[in-house]
């Protein structure tokens, strides 16, 4: 399931022929993500390492993680809109096993200013922070 949604993210990026329309789609990603609970715009859910706010909130249901996010900056609010639509719903194991190359199959990483992309990579290691956290407590509760 998780590699469909990379299929389908790789192919809607692959319809804008520039990085231009493609900044354009993150953005508009990112205004299209579901809002996040209020409740969990607290500090201990600020993405360390990341020079705007970026929130996320990560629940264990029915054996699957769902994230929900959220950014002060309409570029980042993409970014972190692309992995929550590519990671949520997915079991901690689906998660650790898939590494972020859709990032470079879209072209994202080479596009991004060095700050950006020390953002990502916090963004990517807090979700897999969460998949390990998730599975550690699903095999204690075993």
């Amino acid at each position: 399931m998780i590699n469909e949604r990379i299929a389908g993210l790789i192919a809607d990026f692959k319809r804008f022929s520039d990085w231009e329309e493609r900044y354009k789609h993150l953005i508009e990603i990112g205004k299209k993500m579901s809002p996040m609970d209020e409740s969990n715009r607290i500090p201990a859910n600020l993405v360390k390492g990341c020079q705007s706010q970026v929130w996320l909130h990560a629940d264990l249901v029915d054996g699957k993680i769902f994230f929900q996010a959220d950014s002060d900056a309409s570029i980042v609010k993409g970014i972190v809109a692309l992995l929550v639509s590519v990671y949520s719903g997915s079991t901690p194991d689906e998660i650790l096993m898939t590494k972020p190359t859709f990032l470079e199959d879209i072209g994202l990483r080479e596009h991004l200013s060095m700050s950006r992309a020390n953002g990502l990579n916090s963004m990517m290691k807090q979700i897999s922070f969460f998949a390990m956290a998730y599975k550690a407590k699903m095999q204690m509760q075993k």
